[in-house]
């Protein structure tokens, strides 16, 4: 029977004992980060997930408790419907914005490098930087956006402070960030080879035509890649809205975490309200396993819808 240490250092040969011990060697690094900053941890947020703990005293077991509350949570049960909405719109709109942008910085043109530079620039600003230049920009009292409204004549609007105009604003915000998906679009654009073009040319194919049976199966495996990291980062917004939140938007018009009536209360937002202004670490704990559940249950679905839409070249032996 083949043991453990037998897998890890083969003896069938020196050359072969030396290339596994390099290779621990070298991956020992990530594996040590890996095991210390992630494994620990997660085995700690199983625990303490089963425990009530307020920091101040032993976490004490309650078993499921935690997450039978959850159900019982209106809160909880606002955060949830404020992500889902929030990925469900900001995620569509988030890849057709990338996607058109980069088919606009694939254009030869002059000065296009200028261009993409400009369009990638918001991206590499701090999420905090945007925030503060966003809260400025919602503002009712002295807003640019409302001053744009007042100069059309336009009624002006509270913006963040109006429960049904919150979450667009923050998914209106979120295209401000494009730059990253647009690049990775702007790859798989220019990884596209000619010859295909030309051979559907020479076919008769027209441009609508060539887009459609071309990039656009062409491009599958990157929009399938940023879809699925896209609903991820949707579903773990918590920067934008804690500023945004908590800022002063309104102006004198103040309010606490997840703005008016929580319209802008997010689950992480909630999570994070939980463990470090409630308290309660295995609420939060809870709350945080709860997550990952569901973003690999949306993943698992990605996956097996993909194998309608996502055209791998090498699965077809091209």
């Amino acid at each position: 029977m083949t043991t453990l240490v037998d897998r890890l250092f083969p003896t069938s040969s020196r050359l072969r004992r030396q290339e596994a011990l390099t290779a621990y060697a070298l991956i020992s690094p990530w594996l040590i980060g890996f095991i210390w900053f992630t494994a620990i941890p997660m085995g700690i947020a199983i625990y303490l997930s089963l425990t009530k703990y307020q920091i101040i005293s032993p976490p004490e077991w309650v078993g499921l408790s935690n997450f039978t509350k959850l159900f019982q949570d209106q809160r909880f049960r606002v955060a949830l419907f404020n992500t889902a909405f929030y990925a469900g719109i900001s995620v569509p709109l988030y890849l057709v914005a990338s996607f058109v942008a980069a088919l606009a910085m694939n254009l030869k043109i002059r000065g296009i490098r200028w261009y993409r530079t400009i369009f990638y620039l918001p991206s590499i600003t701090p999420a905090v930087a945007n925030a503060m230049l966003w809260l400025w920009i919602f503002n009712p009292q002295w807003g640019l956006a409302n001053s744009v409204l007042k100069f059309f004549g336009i009624p002006t609007q509270d913006w963040l402070l109006d429960p049904k105009l919150s979450k667009p604003c923050l998914i209106f915000m979120g295209l401000w960030g494009i730059g990253p998906t647009m690049i990775i679009f702007l790859a798989g654009l220019q990884n596209i080879p000619e010859q295909l073009y030309e051979a559907a040319m020479i076919d008769g194919a027209g441009q609508w035509a060539r887009f459609r049976n071309v990039t656009l199966p062409m491009l599958s495996p990157v929009t399938f890649f940023n879809l699925i990291m896209g609903i991820i980062n949707a579903f773990q917004i918590f920067t934008t809205a804690y500023i945004m939140t908590t800022g002063g938007a309104g102006g004198e018009r103040s309010y606490g975490v997840g703005g008016v009536l929580d319209s802008l209360l997010f689950y992480v937002l909630y999570l994070w309200q939980n463990a470090f202004e409630f308290w309660r670490m295995g609420y939060a704990a809870a709350m945080g396993w709860v997550l990952l559940f569901i973003i690999l249950v949306l993943t698992y679905i990605q996956f097996k819808l993909a194998e309608r839409w996502v055209y791998y070249e090498t699965e077809q032996g091209g």
